[in-house]
């Protein structure tokens, strides 16, 4: 007796539907992936000090001049343009991995900021950004007191 395997339909389906799914997430979540085309994502860390918000963006091979950093509201928008080469010789490439163009980054920036007094550096392909935080949003210590010791201290406790 001979055993037949059959495919099953609905396993053809679920891969087209990954398949589609994959499209749709590549096109919309993520822009220009599919193609190659539009802003670039940029890779950053932030993190916040009792004194300052901190923010580090990775931009290797892009030049200071080539940065521009801007808050407008709450949000801070950091683009960067790198050098696209022009190359008449496509056939040489084995693999072309390193992104040029434009690579564009927002952020929501929290409440409490001093946007006013911002400063960047940059270094080694390292953008340091830090944002000093307002007075009023920085925290406080609160030195907890009871009567019986206060009272103690002033040399008027009772008896």
């Amino acid at each position: 007796m001979t055993i037949m395997r059959r495919n099953s339909p609905f396993g053809e389906m679920l891969s087209l539907r990954q398949a589609i799914d994959r499209l749709f997430e590549d096109s919309f979540v993520r822009p220009g992936s599919v193609a190659g085309e539009g802003d670039q994502p940029l890779a950053i860390d932030v993190r916040s000090t009792a004194d300052a918000l901190l923010l580090d963006a990775a931009l290797p091979g892009v030049k200071p001049a080539d940065v521009d950093i801007s808050i407008l509201g709450d949000t801070l928008t950091i683009t960067a343009r790198s050098a696209e080469e022009k190359s008449t010789d496509e056939a040489g490439y084995s693999y072309r991995e390193i992104r040029r163009g434009t690579f564009t980054r927002s952020l929501t920036l929290p409440r409490g900021l001093k946007a006013e007094a911002a400063t960047a550096t940059f270094e080694n392909g390292l953008l340091r950004l830090s944002i000093p935080k307002a007075e009023e949003s920085k925290p406080r210590q609160i030195r907890i007191s009871t009567t019986g010791q206060a009272d103690t201290q002033s040399g008027t406790a009772e008896k």
